[in-house]
């Protein structure tokens, strides 16, 4: 990517936060007031939008809902909005934000059930069904698209077909795939899908979205267990007079606006996969070639973010790794997994192929300052990344 040379560029190498293009940054200079008309057609143009990118629209039933907040808003706006007093949660578990969302619904004393599996192993749809069949309160499924905890690809269409087939209700958290990975909601089942600003469309942080169908949006209506993260009187105002009940982020809106239309002109989301797709494999072939082993195995991997090992020399400390790579103004991610020391390298936001080779050159060099000579060899040098 063509990077602003003049001054001193953070890299973000993380699954957001990420690096913006200079346009988007330069969106945010504008000043406008909630109420003007040409802003509340900003939100009524992004609102449609994303309903696009989705492969829907309103007049086939669904809403675009944005939130304030990150993207857990988001979800805790949707989970504790859209579920009855006497309903129960199953979420689907592999990873921190699956646990996340349980520890919403345990907070907001909602009736809740979880099965887990290993942060490796993707959730294994035979079990999920047997779960479904074994507890008919159940009356609503979570599950995270993209588990950030290590990068690994969930399956969303089988999951939604099992959920739609028994009559209940999907939530989606798509933080780290919506705009990045094609999902489209015309033929995967889904009743509330859930991402942020500052992911793949590559926006910056500051409000979260979810595409709905209409039609459990409307019934969660004076359900909600909060006032301003109640998600149906969200859309309610939104519908009355296009705007936010309470103070939006506007320039946050305006930035996103741009983003919005920079994934339009880079060719949608299957040409934005293709970006992502070409700088993960290159990472994972420098960082192979290096000696260091992903955690999980090649089919279920994202282009989003990779879970790297930690090596198991002496001399590697992940703080001085990162401080080392930090000072070229490259910044990566600790690692999440419980139970392997590990980091993250995310290929997602305005960056390409060349700046993951920026990277590698980094990391070598900050692997040889901190006097480690070789790593145990992960795949033999050249092999395929699969």
């Amino acid at each position: 990517m063509n990077h602003n040379s003049g001054q001193k560029h953070h890299l973000l190498f993380t699954p957001g936060p990420l690096t913006t293009s200079k346009q988007v940054k330069r969106a945010m200079l504008n000043d406008y007031g909630s109420r003007e008309p040409s802003f509340i057609d900003v939100v009524r143009t992004i609102r449609s939008e994303l309903l696009q990118i989705a492969g829907v629209s309103k007049e086939a039933g669904y809403e675009a809902v944005p939130v304030q907040g990150s993207g857990t808003f988001g979800i805790e706006s949707t989970i504790g909005s859209v579920i009855p007093r006497r309903g129960k949660l199953l979420v689907i578990v592999n990873g921190a934000y699956g646990r996340r969302i349980v520890q919403i619904a345990e907070r907001l004393d909602i009736a809740v059930t979880t099965i887990e599996f290993d942060e490796i192993e993707v959730p294994d749809p035979g079990m999920i069904d047997a779960v479904l069949e074994s507890d008919p309160s159940i009356t609503h499924v979570a599950m995270v698209h993209c588990e950030t905890t290590t990068g690994i690809l969930n399956p969303l269409d089988t999951v939604a077909e099992i959920v739609a087939r028994r009559g209940l209700s999907f939530i989606v958290d798509a933080m780290s795939s919506f705009g990045g990975i094609p999902i489209d909601l015309s033929k995967t089942p889904v009743d509330f899908l859930v991402s942020s600003a500052n992911k793949c469309i590559e926006g910056v942080p500051g409000f979260s979205f979810v595409l709905a169908r209409r039609e459990p949006l409307e019934s969660s209506r004076n359900q909600a267990r909060s006032v301003s993260l109640d998600l149906c009187a969200q859309w309610d105002a939104l519908e009355t007079n296009g705007q936010f009940r309470f103070t939006p982020p506007t320039h946050v809106l305006l930035a996103f606006r741009q983003a919005l239309i920079e994934l339009r002109e880079e060719g949608g989301v299957a040409a934005r996969n293709q970006r992502y797709q070409t700088s993960c494999d290159t990472l994972i072939r420098g960082m192979q070639k290096m000696g260091f082993k992903c955690l999980v195995p090649a089919p279920l991997r994202s282009p989003v973010i990779t879970s790297f090992a930690e090596p198991e020399d002496s001399a590697f400390q992940f703080d001085v790794f990162y401080e080392r790579l930090a000072r070229r103004n490259l910044i990566i991610y600790p690692g999440k997994v419980s139970q392997s020391a590990s980091f993250r390298i995310g290929t997602i936001g305005k960056i390409d192929s060349q700046d993951v080779e920026l990277l590698l050159d980094a990391i070598s060099n900050s692997l040889a300052e901190m006097k480690i000579e070789r790593l145990p060899i992960a795949v033999q040098q050249g092999a395929s990344i699969a």
